[in-house]
């Protein structure tokens, strides 16, 4: 099993960090410019009527559902920073086995070796898929 060398560790979290900081900012930036700010919009643009109140609260919809999104990210990064407080960061859940250090790069809040994960993924298919 290889682990994660320091300067690997220490890279790992430095990139941990600066997405963290910018999702604070995305997050920042999209509650400011929420609410009422997109019905304003189109109300600037010639009055309102049902067609653009609809669209108004779409986008709205659809603004709360980025900030869900990247709220989830920053939850993943707490955990991964956790895990490497604790001396688990770099191990796949599952099999027990190290995170390639290439994985971690392109995606390191991973929890799962590729292999667990291409696994994790096939079982867990049909979650959040309707079926007739």
């Amino acid at each position: 099993m290889d682990t994660l060398t320091v300067e690997q560790n220490n890279q790992l979290e430095q990139l941990l960090k600066q997405r963290y900081q910018q999702l604070i900012g995305e997050v920042q930036a999209e509650l400011a410019s929420t609410g009422e700010q997109h019905f304003a919009d189109f109300a600037e643009a010639g009055g309102s009527d049902e067609g653009d109140e609809s669209m108004a609260d779409a986008l709205a919809d659809i603004a709360a559902a980025k900030v869900d999104r990247q709220i989830n990210e920053m939850r993943d990064i707490e955990a991964a920073r956790k895990r490497m407080k604790q001396g688990g960061y770099g191990i796949c859940i599952d099999c027990g086995e190290a995170i390639a250090f290439e994985r971690l790069l392109a995606y390191p809040t991973a929890k799962r070796c590729i292999r667990c994960q291409q696994a994790h993924e096939k079982s867990h298919t049909s979650e959040g898929t309707p079926s007739l």
